[in-house]
């Protein structure tokens, strides 16, 4: 244990001794929040006021706390995925420099490194995350706060668990780079794709069907269903609460991919969340195969 602790502490002052990396990947939420506000404010709201019955009238107040909802869980989703590949960096780094090669050398267990960096690209992006949130937050408060405290709670849980989720995914993916511009390459090809592929840019629900079923098989998409959910919790228990049909309020969860469905049966919150955990243990599980295999034959 003493030689993890060593470790995680040794790759955190790394990371954090970057400045520039470490600055640049705390600010990009505020970045991304601005952008998301001025370019896709007014299409997730011309999107939503237009799939209202005309003889609906909605109040600014819940207009706002829904289109806020829609962009910070938009926000969210993307970020705790697309950060990890920045903060799981260190392990393609160390390799060029060639600080893997003597840690390999060291009484350390080749298991304990891995595990180490895991831990260490948790604890950053989790950082990152939990600042990116507490913005989002911030800006709800500002546009039109509805939520409950067991919300936010959820919201926690659920940028935690994506976090998780994305830290595995960037741990076996960054497993075979040997060079710091291919993991620029992949990591530029992550953030420009993943919020495509999960639902975070554009709802699925605006996809073909056949292109919604092979989206359906992405564990992201759900991370990014339980985010909206509980993003909008207060906003739909105030349409409810305001008179509108439950058939309508239906109809907005289904158009922006709170409600989701695999092969036409819809996918509760738990299957969601049992989904998202299934696909983290696999990928923890495919990162401890690597590093296994790598040990045999070295």
């Amino acid at each position: 244990m003493t030689g993890l602790g060593n470790l995680i502490r040794r790759n955190c002052r790394l990371f954090f001794r970057d400045k520039g990396m470490f600055f640049s990947s705390l600010i990009t939420p505020i970045i991304l929040l601005v952008l998301y506000v001025t370019f896709l404010g007014n299409v997730y709201r011309d999107s939503f006021t237009g799939a209202l019955p005309e003889s609906f009238v909605i109040e600014d107040a819940l207009l706002n706390a829904t289109v806020g909802g829609q962009l910070i869980s938009s926000l969210l989703a993307v970020c705790c995925v697309t950060v990890a590949f920045c903060s799981n960096l260190l392990m393609v780094q160390d390799r060029v420099s060639g600080a893997r090669r003597d840690l390999a050398v060291s009484p350390v267990r080749p298991s304990t490194i891995a595990v180490a960096y895991f831990c260490t690209s948790a604890l950053a992006t989790l950082l990152i995350s939990l600042t990116a949130l507490a913005v989002c937050l911030l800006y709800l408060a500002m546009a039109g706060w509805l939520l409950r405290a067991s919300d936010v709670l959820f919201m926690l849980l659920d940028a935690a668990l994506l976090t998780l989720f994305g830290v595995a995914l960037s741990s076996c993916v960054n497993f075979p780079l040997r060079t710091q511009g291919q993991g620029s390459a992949v990591g530029t090809i992550v953030s420009a794709g993943y919020g495509f592929l999960c639902g975070a840019y554009m709802p699925i629900s605006n996809f073909s069907s056949g292109l919604q079923k092979v989206l359906s098989f992405l564990p992201g998409t759900y991370g990014t269903s339980l985010l909206r959910n509980h993003a909008l919790a207060g906003a739909y228990r105030e349409m409810a609460r305001v008179g509108f049909p439950a058939e309508v309020i239906e109809a907005i969860r289904d158009s922006i991919d709170c409600n989701l469905y695999f092969f036409g049966r819809s996918v509760s919150i738990g299957g969601m969340y049992a989904v998202l955990v299934g696909a983290t243990l696999l990928l923890v599980g495919l990162y401890v195969l690597l590093n296994a295999v790598r040990r045999e034959r070295t």
